[in-house]
């Protein structure tokens, strides 16, 4: 049993590490590409910066799905109840 915690605990620090690196990279790149679009045509830097908020949430989604199955697998494990079961306990 404190096997399949401590491994499912690993799992879940390691999506969440993962979605956090993904989310900076992807926040990098969207942040560099704003500046140089706004740099080449200043006068649509209005409207690229509406769209660049628009892809930013939309990063910001994908970690915050991470997290929530990280939450799930770390406070609701299917893996115990299933333990639990196979063992008749």
């Amino acid at each position: 049993m404190e096997t399949i915690l401590a491994f499912t605990s690993l799992g879940v620090l390691i999506v969440l590490g993962m979605g956090a690196f993904g989310t900076a990279i992807g926040f990098g790149i969207l942040g560099g590409k704003f500046l140089e679009g706004a740099a080449r045509q200043p006068e649509l830097a209005p409207m690229l910066q509406g769209k660049m908020f628009l892809v930013a949430g939309l990063i910001d989604a994908v970690t915050m799905i991470g997290i929530g199955i990280g939450m799930w697998f770390t406070l609701a494990s299917p893996f115990v109840a299933t333990l639990t079961a196979a063992s008749g306990s």
